[in-house]
């Protein structure tokens, strides 16, 4: 074989082939293994079209599924102390922060976004689990509270969907704080006498569901998803017993009263906007119409009148 056959010719080949395919075009169901081509999952919102298994969702993904025609507006998370504590484990706390707002391209855990759902406006803050767990610190409670401020100044319902592994450990007492002031984000709401709706997805545990999370006028949760405070091992271990099967899952917690309803993501729009139609809706369903009177006068009770009957019904004595 010649110099020009040995070098040349795959030097060539490889000015045209195509050698920078991506590897995210394909992804494994973690349920049932099957790999879904990314074009296709993306048309079933992230739900395997094998076996139905919900896959997480980023919040903006989440946003575009639920407001009409996928437009909302979003607002600036209040500024807060970024480090509190200084807080340091094996990396800075600041560290992991900086990281996070590049990967995810978020300024923290919570998305807080207005439009219209159905053509109705609403405020929905959505929780992204790729930042640092969506965990909840500082940030993510201002946000709460704004947008619970938001949607009081639209008198528009609140659908908050969170997807978080609890407090943020890094900001100490100050995280935990939080779990009172989204509360008074809620009260807020109820003294407005506006919806407030929570849509519980997976994972939802720790402080943010012993706080806003199951304070919903009406608690949605995602097929599969872990809904608890502290996770199923601590608790075997500390109570030394097998658990349930399926414990902490949505559809235990439906069964126990828990949660109102577990609804498909396929399924979660259109419920939304029949939820917010009979919340926002006082009006009567048809015209009132009046009654025709019947002659009889019923007295009240305890009372010791008699009924009169009326003048058709007079009868008639001798002249």
């Amino acid at each position: 074989m010649s110099w020009l056959e040995r070098f040349a010719r795959p030097k060539v080949r490889a000015l045209f082939r195509k050698n920078d395919i991506p590897e995210n075009l394909w992804e494994k169901c973690p349920n049932c293994e099957q790999m879904i081509f990314h074009r296709e999952l993306e048309t079933h919102q992230r739900v395997c079209p094998h076996c139905n298994f919900h896959l997480r969702l980023d919040a903006k993904q989440r946003l575009r599924f639920l407001f009409d025609n996928g437009e909302y507006q979003t607002i600036e998370l209040p500024e807060v102390v970024a480090d509190p504590l200084k807080f340091r484990d094996r990396r800075r706390y600041a560290e992991r922060v900086r990281e996070a707002r590049t990967t995810t391209g978020l300024t923290d855990a919570v998305i807080v976004a207005h439009g219209e759902l159905g053509g109705s406006q609403v405020v929905i803050p959505v929780f992204d689990f790729d930042f640092l767990g969506g965990s909840m610190g500082l940030a993510v409670g201002e946000g709460l509270l704004a947008a619970a401020q938001l949607a009081v100044l639209q008198d528009s319902p609140l659908i908050v969907v969170p997807a978080s592994g609890g407090a943020r450990m890094q900001e100490g007492v100050l995280s935990l704080m939080q779990m009172a002031r989204t509360t008074i984000a809620v009260d807020q709401l109820r003294e407005a006498k506006l919806p407030y709706i929570v849509v519980l997805t997976h994972p939802t545990t720790g402080g943010v569901t012993a706080s806003f999370a199951m304070l919903g006028d009406i608690a949605i949760a995602e097929p599969g998803a872990v809904i608890g405070f502290a996770g199923a091992r601590v608790i075997e271990e500390t109570i030394h017993e097998k658990l349930p099967e399926g414990f902490q899952r949505s559809e235990y917690l439906l069964e126990h009263g828990m949660v109102d309803m577990v609804v498909h993501r396929h399924k979660l729009r259109e419920t939304l906007i029949k939820l917010i139609g009979l919340l926002r809706d006082s009006g009567a369903r048809a015209d009132v119409v009046a009654l025709p009177r019947t002659g009889l006068e019923i007295p009240s009770v305890g009372s010791d009148a008699k009924v009169s009957k009326g003048p058709s019904e007079t009868p008639s004595g001798p002249s």
